[in-house]
């Protein structure tokens, strides 16, 4: 009797274990998908630097389903602008970080998307591939004004994006405890330029 329980509280250990690489599984299948950033350009008006780029493959399936869940969404962009070509180290002379936050009312079925380092009011679309996109573009970004560089003189702009972690209500935690694999961040990604 002492041998059959034995043997049923194994099985059910070993019952619990599949059922968390089941969930596990598919979620590191999607974590492979890596965010990159794409298409860094550098611009300049009379008086500012600016720069374009882009994040692809940012939302995976999980997140997909989390942002039309209404979970909010948001993602950081890490610009740093150093002067290089000195003998000892890079100088940091700007270091910016932006956000885009993406929510979905599925009442009204519309989604917002506050960029407030573009403008102070939100956009609101109904198309949720619109709305990807008013997240992963960054444009017209100011980085330093043109006075605070030297002709001649090297550069280089490093651009990092990463997903915040998701925060759920309380009750939604046990849930949803694979929600870590929806975090992403990207690698640095470097610009050298002389001015």
């Amino acid at each position: 009797m002492k041998k059959s329980s034995l043997h049923n509280t194994n099985f059910q250990h070993y019952i619990i274990v599949f059922v968390i690489l089941c969930f596990l599984l598919p979620c590191s299948a999607v974590a492979k998908q890596t965010a990159v950033i794409k298409n860094i350009k550098l611009a300049n008006t009379r008086d500012d630097l600016l720069t374009y780029f882009d994040v692809k493959q940012a939302f995976t399936e999980r997140l997909n389903q989390a942002a039309l869940n209404g979970i909010p969404t948001t993602f950081s962009f890490y610009i740093t602008l150093y002067k290089t070509g000195g003998l000892w180290f890079d100088k940091k002379i700007s270091n910016i970080q932006i956000n885009s936050t993406l929510k979905y009312n599925p009442l009204k079925k519309e989604f917002s998307v506050l960029r407030p380092w573009k403008n102070e009011t939100p956009v609101i679309t109904p198309s949720f591939q619109k709305a990807k996109s008013l997240m992963t573009e960054i444009d017209n970004l100011n980085i330093i004004p043109l006075n605070q560089l030297v002709k001649g003189d090297k550069y280089q702009l490093r651009i990092k994006a990463k997903l915040d972690k998701v925060t759920l209500p309380l009750s939604l935690h046990t849930v949803l405890f694979f929600v870590s694999f929806w975090d992403f961040e990207t690698n640095w990604y470097l610009i050298n330029f002389t001015y």
